[in-house]
């Protein structure tokens, strides 16, 4: 399998209204960090389906495992870190506690990236 070629410019000739426009758009370095450090919790695949479950229903802990065929322990953990990058929330309900996507953006990324893989 021969890699693909990016194309490079036959002429070296700076576009300055284009680049400044997308300087002047471009995010601080704080935020591109944060952008970064929140795609990398979606590079891990038991996370990113405990995601989808979440796309599709409020669930606990130990349907979650059972989902996933996983201790809960296991499930525990990446709960954790789904919710430290705020991309789940949780609730309480007697002895039991309930989760579920934090926002719509979050089901929005798992929509889109799911269509995106489809196409």
């Amino acid at each position: 399998m021969q890699l693909e070629r990016f194309e490079r410019c036959e002429v070296n000739e700076v576009h300055r209204d284009l680049v400044e426009r997308v300087m002047a758009d471009m995010p601080d370095e704080d935020m591109l960090y944060e952008l970064s450090e929140l795609f990398k919790v979606f590079g891990d695949s038991t996370r990113i389906r405990i995601l989808y479950a979440l796309y599709e229903a409020e669930i606990c802990v130990c349907d979650l495992a059972e989902v996933l065929k996983m201790s809960q322990s296991a499930v525990s953990h990446q709960l954790r870190n789904l919710k430290s990058a705020r991309l789940i929330k949780s609730r309480r309900e007697g002895k039991q506690v309930f989760y579920s996507l934090s926002d719509d953006h979050v089901a929005n990324i798992i929509a889109m990236g799911k269509e995106h893989i489809e196409e």
